[in-house]
């Protein structure tokens, strides 16, 4: 057994603290993994070891908080995140439980707020987006249910509207070329592309 013989909170960070075990430094914690230590306890190899193995999760928890404080994440981009910092793959599924239990991490929520950012301001084809979602790491069965309901019209005749000051007095042939383009660029088919094109320039009032 190993007696604490002294605790002193770290200077760069308050929420950590650094422990010593009959008088020489042994390691540091996060007060949130033991809050209990105090002087003159004693700890045993195997109640170091779990203290440090449980501080390393607290550790890439935090990590991924600081990763998530940017913007919404996939549960994908914060693995790739703490394995990118070497940490272990038991570590980071501890970490994701604890983020899925409070609600931090959630890869539906994450995948429709995707979606209306990008039909707010880059619209793209379901094609596209679902392309985008799976590089994120988001499953297959979430990626149909979010674009389930995406109107594929109504998105490339957003795109074609963002397009239009471009084109706006060329010939059909040309117009219908460099939109046709645009679209297909965006992921659209051609029936799409084809279909909105059409629209578009019978709408024209140049």
């Amino acid at each position: 057994m190993f007696k604490i013989t002294d605790i002193k909170t770290q200077k760069h960070d308050s929420q950590r603290f650094n422990v010593y075990l009959d008088g020489e430094f042994a390691f540091g914690v996060a007060r949130a993994v033991a809050p209990w230590l105090k002087i003159g306890k004693e700890l045993s190899s195997e109640k170091i070891a779990e203290l440090k193995a449980k501080d390393e999760v607290e550790k890439a928890y935090q990590r991924a908080l600081n990763y998530l404080s940017y913007r919404e994440r996939s549960e994908e981009e914060v693995r790739r995140n703490l394995r990118k910092h070497d940490v272990e793959e038991l570590a980071i599924e501890e970490v994701l439980v604890r983020l899925r239990r409070n609600t931090l991490v959630d890869d539906t929520r994450f995948a429709e707020k995707w979606v209306e950012n990008r039909a707010a301001f880059h619209p793209r084809s379901r094609r596209a987006l679902a392309s985008e979602l799976y590089q994120k790491g988001i499953s297959r069965p979430i990626i149909d249910e979010v674009l389930a309901d995406v109107d594929e019209h109504e998105m490339a005749y957003q795109v074609a509207q963002k397009k239009l000051r471009r084109v706006q007095g060329l010939e059909w042939r040309e117009f219908r070329k460099k939109l046709n383009g645009y679209l297909g660029r965006r992921g659209f088919s051609y029936g799409v592309t084809a279909e909105i094109t059409r629209q578009v320039w019978d709408e024209r009032d140049w």
